[in-house]
């Protein structure tokens, strides 16, 4: 019987070529010319209805079947990372700077072949819209596309999208209802002192201890001021001051993120970085300026949607395979955003364990398990004929 999976797994050489070559070739954020054109020409050729310059490079897809009048959306995001590569391999970075350390070129491909299998086949009732989407990394190409109407112009009743994630088993896929993944804020925070001589601290005000005294005080946020039953984490991640042995410096900079799986304890956490940045500033004499950039929501599964896509995942590789509520992640996604506008759900690939799955992503050494494409491409499918079935 030539199941999807067995039709995909013999057109999986194409996908590795495809995939090979956006790796080679990575673009970041909204810089994706490239990798839209390569998007573009392969839904052509399928004969699929093809929409450009969607947040400035996204591309989408329309493909239709049969007489349904249901739609639903599969998103896969493009961009890469400024990262240079350490790896040797024949398709490694050639751009000096930039990689897809994240497994973009993957989630484009898998989406890809797809959208083969659908075009070629048509064993489903409705309308499927292919959204590849720019500027995931950081700079919230998904909000772009919502603020520019992909919903409006493309109206569907679900969207879903998927991710590759090292450290769990090839044949493995994660969907649950609710929080899949955190949200996303940045902490900037400036802090200007009197300074002085080190010799003399009683003359100054102390930009460094202030600093310290304030990475300490945001740790109790968490520990003290949240409920254990809720998750947040706060993190700063870097601490700027002074330039030589005997001067206390005027000045201190840190930065860091905040990160949390409701918008409720989103604002808690929120509220309390402030609270203690005008203590602090009160209690060590300095003025405090925090810059508190609210960027990536969590990322939150709609209960239908996500019993869709576990009984898409299950019908590819039975229950034992689809995992619990165990594996929400405290990375943040800007799939938020299409996810605040419309309900679905988004879901875990494993890309292998050990050595076959590789070094965790936004790493270097990182790259995508081409073994698994076929796989990821079976649950688009499986996800569409699930969604949308044929009459």
């Amino acid at each position: 019987m030539n199941t999807p999976l067995a039709v995909i797994e013999g057109y999986q050489q194409d996908l590795i070529r495809i995939r090979h070559d956006l790796h080679a070739h990575p673009e970041t954020a909204f810089e994706e010319a490239r990798t839209a054109s390569i998007v573009a020409a392969e839904l052509k050729a399928l004969g699929i209805e093809t929409h450009e310059g969607i947040a400035r490079t996204g591309v989408v897809g329309v493909l239709r079947a049969g007489n349904g009048t249901r739609a639903i959306g599969l998103r896969a995001d493009m961009d890469a990372l400024p990262i240079n590569e350490a790896n040797t391999f024949a398709h490694r970075s050639r751009v000096p700077g930039k990689m897809h350390a994240c497994g973009h070129d993957g989630h484009t491909t898998m989406l890809l072949g797809a959208a083969r299998y659908l075009a070629q086949h048509r064993d489903f009732d409705g309308t499927v819209y292919f959204i590849f989407q720019p500027a995931e990394e950081g700079e919230g190409g998904g909000r772009q596309m919502v603020e520019e109407g992909l919903f409006e112009r493309f109206p569907m009743q679900a969207v879903y999208g998927m991710h590759n994630i090292p450290g769990i088993a090839a044949g493995t896929f994660g969907v649950m209802p609710g929080p899949m993944m955190a949200s996303f804020d940045l902490l900037d925070i400036r802090i200007r002192a009197k300074g002085g001589h080190a010799a003399f601290p009683h003359e100054a005000t102390d930009a460094v201890l202030a600093g310290s005294a304030l990475v300490c005080a945001l740790q109790d946020i968490v520990s003290r001021r949240i409920s254990p039953l809720d998750s947040a984490v706060v993190s700063i991640t870097t601490f700027h001051a002074g330039d030589t042995h005997n001067v206390l410096p005027h000045e201190a900079r840190l930065s860091g993120t905040v990160r949390a799986f409701s918008e409720t304890v989103r604002g808690a956490v929120e509220a309390e970085v402030r609270r203690i940045c005008e203590g602090i500033a009160r209690m060590h004499r300095v003025d405090v300026e925090l810059g508190y950039d609210r960027r990536y929501p969590p990322t939150v599964n709609t209960e239908h949607e996500a019993g869709v896509a576990r009984e898409a995942a299950t019908r590819l590789v039975g229950a034992g395979n689809v995992l619990t509520r165990a594996q929400a992640l405290m990375a943040a996604e800007d799939f938020a955003f299409m996810l605040q506008a419309c309900p679905g759900a988004y879901a875990w690939l494993g890309n292998g364990t050990g050595q076959e799955g590789g070094c965790m992503v936004h790493n270097p050494g990182y790259d995508f398990n081409d073994s698994i494409m076929p796989l990821g491409c079976a649950y688009w499918v499986s996800l569409v004929q699930t969604a949308l079935p044929p009459p």
